[in-house]
């Protein structure tokens, strides 16, 4: 699932929230380490900063406070470059989408866009919503690619699209017209020479069988998109993921993919039989995972992003908690000292 979006910053759009526990193909996370690779020798691409994103201002906040310690833990998110997330089909979304990309190149930065907003989605849930029909998600997808068409970007689409039509939410004509919807979307935003799209492909401890998630994501376009993405606003380790994503790979002759590493330095939260949902949302002992980077180290990985922006709730699942989507300084802080 995903947390509902709020407005915020350049784009008006925010990180939204965690995965959904799973279903019957549900596995533990393999904890297999990764070979290490030599790194490449090409200079490292440098993700753009948001320059009024929610940490900046709490940094700033809490520098004029006089809580200076606690300022200095913050920057680490502040000055880490997060995605911009486009959930909503308010007026204005392709001017904020054409600001943040012109933007980022002034900076010479490459800025990262989640795309958000297919039909039915997350099933209802915590970011239930999305567009009303295929039409309307085609012209907004449209005026997304659009928006970007001539610069340099880097776009996760739909996360936890094709994955809920596996867990069953999504299914018959309904299924089949979100596989196509998904495709044309990676063919439209791959007009632009400079847009790199990496289609969602869930998490390690969600859907079992890579069989079905590689035949899944083939279904939905991948084959025409520069890969996958994978853990999406989820707390699995980076380990797990690579080992997941490499026999995803395998299946799809050789797909790269990203992930997201925002939140899983300490790995995922046991999974309490009496609340799965403590697995995902905002779950206590959390941390920051490896900084976004270009330099993985790994054949296969083009990159870790900072998918979610750290800080912000995944749903009012936590005493304290703020509803989803909003600036939660304090878990901020809590994933930025663990």
């Amino acid at each position: 699932m995903r947390t509902l979006p709020a407005l915020c910053g350049l784009a008006a759009l925010v990180v939204l929230g965690g995965c959904t526990a799973g279903d019957p193909d549900v596995a533990p996370s393999p904890t297999a380490k990764p070979t290490a690779t030599a790194e490449s020798s090409a200079a490292a691409e440098e993700f753009y900063v948001e320059p009024d994103a929610p940490p900046v201002g709490q940094v700033a906040a809490w520098t004029a406070a006089g809580r200076v310690e606690e300022a200095a833990a913050m920057r680490r998110i502040a000055e880490s470059p997060s995605a911009v997330w486009f959930a909503d089909g308010a007026p204005g979304y392709a001017e904020k989408a054409h600001a943040l990309v012109t933007a980022a190149a002034a900076s010479g930065r490459v800025p990262v866009l989640v795309a958000y907003y297919v039909p039915q989605r997350d099933c209802g849930g915590h970011s239930g919503g999305g567009a009303p029909d295929a039409a309307s998600y085609r012209g907004w997808i449209a005026g997304l690619a659009g928006a970007i068409r001539d610069s340099r970007a880097i776009v996760v689409l739909e996360p936890d699209a094709v994955t809920h039509v596996l867990q069953g939410c999504v299914n018959g004509p309904a299924a089949t017209e979100r596989y196509a919807l998904l495709a044309e979307a990676v063919a439209a935003l791959k007009t632009g020479p400079g847009v790199r799209v990496y289609l969602d492909g869930g998490n390690p401890s969600w859907v079992r069988d890579v069989d079905r998630v590689a035949a899944a994501l083939t279904e939905a376009g991948v084959g025409q998109a520069d890969g996958f993405s994978l853990n999406v606003a989820n707390f699995e380790t980076t380990e797990a993921n690579i080992e997941y994503g490499t026999r995803i790979s395998e299946r799809l002759g050789g797909k790269r993919f990203v992930i997201d590493t925002s939140r899983n330095g300490n790995g995922p939260a046991a999974i309490d039989g009496r609340d799965a949902e403590g697995h995902w949302c905002n779950p206590p002992g959390r941390a920051l995972g490896p900084a976004p980077t270009t330099r993985t180290g790994q054949p296969l990985v083009d990159a870790y992003l900072w998918v979610k922006r750290p800080g912000e709730s995944d749903g009012a699942c936590r005493a304290g908690a703020p509803p989803a989507g909003q600036w939660w300084p304090e878990y901020a802080l809590e994933l930025a000292t663990n």
